[in-house]
This record gives C-alpha cells, sequence and structure tokens, in this order.
C-alpha cells in the first residue's frame, strides 16, 4: 500500500528553522526519510502563507520554491513531479514524489503574470484562500463569510488555472464560492485537506452536497489528520480520520476520498499517528474497513486520476 498526501506545511517550517532543518531530514511530521519510512508514493508540499504576518506572500513563496528544488537536488531518493507522467517516471525508477502547491491565493497578488510565474516554477495546486478575504474571494473561516462568492478576479483566476495545468484548491474556501468553483471551473478540482461537515460541525468542513457534487465532477477531497476538524478530541486519532472516510465515500462514492494529511500545520496527532513514518498504522485501521482495492483508491489512485486528467 503507498499513500500519495496532497498537503502538508512542512515548507514554512524549513524556512522558518534558518536552515537547521531540512525536507531531507528534520524533526516534523514530514521528511524525506520519514516518507520512505511510511510508505510513501508522493507528497504535496504547500508553499503556506499567511498574510496576517506577510506584506510580501508572493516573495515568501518564492523563498519556500527555493528551499523545495535546494532539497530535492540534495535527495537521491525524490524527485519533483510537474504531471503525470513525471509520477510515473518516478514510480517506474523507484523514486518518491515530491509536488507543489501554494496555500493561500494572495501569493499571486491579484496578477496572472504571477500565477504563470508559479506555474513555470512548478506550482502543480493553488488554495485560493486561507483564513482572509484576498483578490479571488472569501474564506470560510467564519461564518458570515459563507455567502460570499469568487470575485471578478476569482472567476479569472480559476479559468486562467484550468488553461495553464494548475488544479483549483477550494480547502478554506467559503460555500458560495466553492459553488462558483463549480460553475466555472471546465476540469476537476479538489480540496486537499477538508473533512466532513456532518460528522464534525466546522466552517472549515464540507457539507455532504459538496462531497457528493465533488464526486459528481471527478474531484477528490483530502482527509486531514486535525483534531479540531475531525472531532471533539484533543488529539487527533486514526480512528476519526477512518470514520471520515467512510462518511465521505457513502456521500460521494469512492472515488472522492483522498488523504490531505495537513502535517506540519497541525498539532502532532496521537502517538500511533504522529507523523509521516507512522501513516502505516492509519493504513492497517483501513483495512478492517475498506478492501484492498478501496484502500489503494483512498491512499493514492484517486488523487492521481485527477492529476492524469488536469495536468
Amino acid at each position: 500500500m503507498k499513500v500519495f498526501d496532497m498537503h502538508c506545511d512542512t515548507l514554512l517550517r524549513c524556512l522558518e528553522s534558518n536552515q537547521t532543518e531540512s525536507l531531507i531530514s528534520n524533526d516534523f511530521h514530514v521528511s524525506f526519510e520519514n516518507m520512505k519510512r511510511g510508505h510513501y508514493l508522493a507528497q504535496v508540499f504547500a508553499c503556506f502563507v499567511d498574510t496576517g504576518t506577510t506584506n510580501s506572500p508572493y516573495e515568501l513563496c518564492n523563498k519556500m520554491i527555493d528551499q523545495f528544488y535546494l532539497d530535492v537536488e540534495g535527495s537521491d531518493d525524490v524527485r519533483f513531479a510537474g504531471n503525470y507522467d513525471d509520477l510515473m517516471d518516478n514510480i517506474k525508477d523507484n523514486k518518491l514524489t515530491a509536488m507543489l502547491s501554494i496555500e493561500e491565493g494572495a501569493a499571486i497578488e491579484g496578477s496572472l503574470e504571477k500565477l504563470k510565474h508559479f506555474y513555470n516554477r512548478g506550482i502543480r495546486f493553488i488554495t485560493l484562500t486561507w483564513n482572509y478575504e484576498n483578490e479571488i474571494g472569501y474564506p470560510n473561516y467564519k461564518y458570515e463569510h459563507q455567502h460570499k462568492g469568487l470575485k471578478p478576479f476569482g472567476i479569472e483566476t480559476v479559468e486562467a488555472m484550468n488553461d495553464l495545468g494548475i488544479i483549483v484548491d477550494v480547502s478554506h474556501l467559503s460555500d458560495a464560492g466553492f459553488y462558483d468553483v463549480l460553475k466555472v471551473s471546465k476540469k476537476p478540482f479538489v480540496a486537499t485537506h477538508s473533512n466532513s461537515r456532518s460528522l464534525h460541525e466546522h466552517p472549515r468542513n464540507l457539507t455532504d452536497d459538496m462531497i457528493k457534487q465533488l464526486g459528481n465532477t471527478g474531484g477528490v477531497t483530502g482527509i486531514n489528520y486535525v483534531a479540531g476538524f475531525l472531532g471533539n478530541h484533543d488529539l487527533a486519532r486514526a480512528e476519526d480520520v477512518v470514520q471520515q472516510m467512510k462518511h465521505i465515500v457513502d456521500k460521494g462514492g469512492i472515488e472522492v476520498c483522498s488523504i490531505g494529511s495537513d502535517f506540519d500545520g497541525c498539532k502532532t496527532p496521537e502517538l500511533k499517528l504522529q507523523d509521516a513514518a507512522h501513516v502505516p498504522y492509519l493504513l492497517d485501521l483501513m483495512s478492517k474497513e475498506f478492501t484492498d482495492d478501496e484502500i489503494d483508491q483512498i491512499t493514492y489512485k484517486n488523487i492521481m486520476r485527477v492529476i492524469k486528467e488536469t495536468l
């Protein structure tokens, strides 16, 4: 069994360590070493930007991309992938795959030229909003934003992402924004790290109808390991992750469910799921609820299908 994780925030943590930590080896949740131990196939590394703490999101993202390539080039085990063919080549050569995303569309600073710049640098997913309003739209961080959809530039951005080959990520986006993406996007889109709102009431989670619509359009949602989005426990538990998977499969079909841990963007989960090296424990629990073929779909095949269809 292999794992394709759509979201972690390790890049920013490495950058903030002043080069004492790298993606190759570190004390965080995700490293290339832990990916090998955890039977990973691929990890999408997010360039996470908090516009509440930086006035230069574009510049900060570029620094994280520099860090990413420095570490990938320094590894014998990991290679970048920008499309499905790259992924398959890496699998053939027995290499782990690293991909790039941006978490916070404000990084393009209202410019489609900067969007193209990031595509050329290898960005293949963009989370349209984080916790703040930006030029693209509104976040789901607060319920009062849920009825506000994409702004005109947001519609242009989704269309441009479709044309370039960047996967639209609706995690953190307002409810109305989700449905605008559903109308505008010509290609499957994803929620890289979002759980079920029916199982745990939180504006960050997806409604059952959103899950159904994602499934109908060929997209996926990545179950995250964040305690506050899983349930009512102080620590994220692998059992809660599996319950989220079961519900999402029930509402949207097996093809809609994937993994987006949010490692290094969340508190450390329970010891049995404390980092990427411990993910096999989750796979063991999944085997009690899903067939081997279903586990393969959830852990890597579904997102690989989306990549094949969109990039």
